[in-house]
């Protein structure tokens, strides 16, 4: 890995000029908490040297122009809720906070956009949509703590996917500083444009390594007349996710398809302390319909009661919306309360191969003897699977963890699918992610993070490593 200067007495000095002294520290104990993301693994912990946190993108672009000039290493970070280790600092250097970028610019629901500093909470954004008769499609599960800066970077999924697409869709525009420190917009509040490469896209979903990402220009919708959540039981795993096709073949337009199996469904119960409908019985599929009128919602609602009771469903029912998706949403936090160590795996495959993927995940944890916990964005063929360490020993926990990676991405990659969904690459997945891409695409990346960012300061060690 490339070799970075330290930050020295004199150049924190410069640091807190540009920020201001109080936006700049090296204490140990506030560099803690910027040491790690949400991946609960002590292991990936890194400490930077100092934290910085701007308040304009200019003050931005003026850090990023001194650790060029210093050769001293940058990582942007957003709010810290990423499973990849995309924010840890693993060479040290400077930590570089958004979390002051924290105002909702403008919206305008005539036009339907808004515009929003990169460290505004998505659950804000959403919130102010709502109050302007609008919604912003992007949902990530854990929007009351996500940043939307930080949405934008890892390309950040969500339940509304299977409709609405990810974060990528939702965004017209933003500013942005660039690895070597100028301010930039990218892309246009257009619907259509063939003016030159498409830059934004390729920043979007790049995680913090080809630019700092300060402000943003994103759609609005109009809120959707009516709405239903349809909870549907099911005796197994990929009887359950098969569903997806049925419905999709069948001329159905879901927002949402959630699944949780049910040792998920038991385990939130418990941490919620909330009995939640026939979680006894079978594992879960959480449907969200819209619809432009009542009529058109009973339509669908009865449509899909046929279809999934046609396909093997225990049960059909609608749903306590608020009950449901608070159950759905609390799944990181309940199985945080059966392991402390854990590992997060965000597989994605082409949706007509989901049930089989499932499958897979079942098959491999049973054969290595791990313990694993299972929901999905099924709609969007997106699986997330839990692997627990419980008692083992760290080389035990090691061992098998690998396995299970080697053999369930040989599937994965056989089946069209990729090793990250929506968490991203960062530092945890790199190794894996040299190990299964096209060699002939790695060099496209590697050649073009070298254009843009020739000292290669902008969070080094992720996704993948410089040769």
């Amino acid at each position: 890995m490339q070799q970075y200067n330290p930050v020295t007495p004199e150049i924190f000095t410069e640091l807190k000029a540009i920020v201001g002294e109080k936006y700049a520290f090296s204490d140990p104990d506030k560099l803690e908490t910027y040491s790690r993301d949400e991946t609960p693994d002590s292991k990936y912990a890194r400490l930077p040297e100092v934290v910085v946190l701007p308040g304009t993108t200019e003050e931005v672009a003026h850090v990023v122009k001194l650790a060029n000039r210093e050769r001293i290493s940058i990582v942007p970070r957003g709010a810290g809720t990423g499973l990849a280790c995309g924010a840890v600092p693993v060479t040290g250097g400077i930590v570089l906070s958004l979390e002051r970028f924290d105002r909702i610019i403008e919206v305008n629901p005539d036009a339907m956009y808004m515009v929003v500093q990169a460290g505004v909470r998505t659950d804000e954004v959403q919130k102010a949509a709502k109050t302007a008769g609008m919604f912003y499609a992007g949902d990530p599960c854990s929007g009351d703590s996500c940043f939307i800066g930080g949405n934008l970077a890892t390309n950040a999924g969500g339940n509304r996917a299977v409709k609405y697409g990810t974060t990528r869709h939702q965004v017209y525009e933003f500013e942005m500083v660039t690895p070597l420190g100028d301010i930039v917009h990218l892309g246009s509040r257009l619907n259509k444009n063939t003016s030159g490469y498409c830059l934004e896209q390729l920043v979007m979903g790049s995680e913090g390594t080809l630019g700092i990402i300060t402000q943003a220009t994103l759609k609005l919708k109009p809120l959707p007349a009516h709405v239903i959540d349809l909870l549907a039981v099911f005796p197994d795993v990929e009887t359950a996710i098969a569903i997806v096709g049925h419905m999709l073949r069948a001329g159905l337009n879901p927002t949402c398809v959630e699944f949780m199996d049910n040792a998920t469904v038991q385990s939130v119960e418990r941490f919620l302390q909330e009995k939640l409908p026939n979680s006894d019985i079978g594992h879960y599929v959480i449907i969200q319909m819209e619809a432009d009128s009542e009529e058109d919602l009973e339509n669908k609602t009865v449509a899909l009661d046929d279809l999934c009771s046609a396909h093997g469903a225990i049960s059909v029912l609608v749903a306590d919306s608020q009950k449901i998706w608070k159950a759905r949403k609390a799944f990181t936090e309940a199985t945080r309360v059966e392991s402390a160590v854990q590992s997060f795996e965000d597989v994605v495959v082409p949706v007509n191969r989901i049930p089989e993927a499932a499958e897979a995940c079942n098959r491999i944890a049973a054969k290595v003897g791990l313990t694993l916990r299972m929901v999905s964005h099924a709609g969007d063929g997106n699986i997330h699977i839990t692997l627990f360490r419980g008692d083992l020993p760290e080389t035990e926990w090691d061992r098998r963890l690998g396995s299970f990676q080697e053999e369930l991405y040989e599937v994965v990659y056989r089946m069209g699918g990729r090793l990250s969904g929506e968490h991203g690459i960062g530092y945890k997945r790199k190794d894996l992610m040299q190990r299964f891409t096209d060699p002939v695409e790695l060099d496209m990346m590697r050649r073009i993070k070298n254009a843009l960012d020739p000292n290669l300061i902008l969070n080094p060690g992720k996704i993948f490593d410089m040769e």
